[in-house]
């Protein structure tokens, strides 16, 4: 028997981006896996490990080896990246949308 994840329904557009879902799923979760972070957020785990790479040399996001997963720590001091978000930084847009 084929175990089937159900399937999250999702608005047609979201006020926020993937590399942002992939940083409030961390937020909540430093230890979630890569196909975890693909489910919560509804794309492909080859797009989550594409965004994380981009979050990693952006300076954003720093990944840490722990036995056989990694540990994602989230740089909240780092600022946000277009100039209409100038003067604010990751730490204040993840505790806005801590739950």
């Amino acid at each position: 028997m084929t175990l089937v994840e159900p399937e999250l329904e999702r608005p047609s557009w979201t006020f926020l981006t993937n590399h942002a879902h992939v940083m409030v799923a961390l937020s909540r979760d430093a230890e979630l896996r890569q196909r975890d972070l693909a489910y919560v957020i509804g794309i492909t785990p080859g797009a989550v490990q594409r965004i994380l790479d981009d979050l990693e040399h952006a300076g954003y996001v720093k990944r840490e080896r722990v036995g056989r997963r990694n540990r994602y720590e989230i740089l909240t001091a780092e600022s946000l990246r277009h100039p209409l978000e100038e003067g604010h930084n990751i730490g204040e847009l993840l505790e806005m949308l801590h739950d």
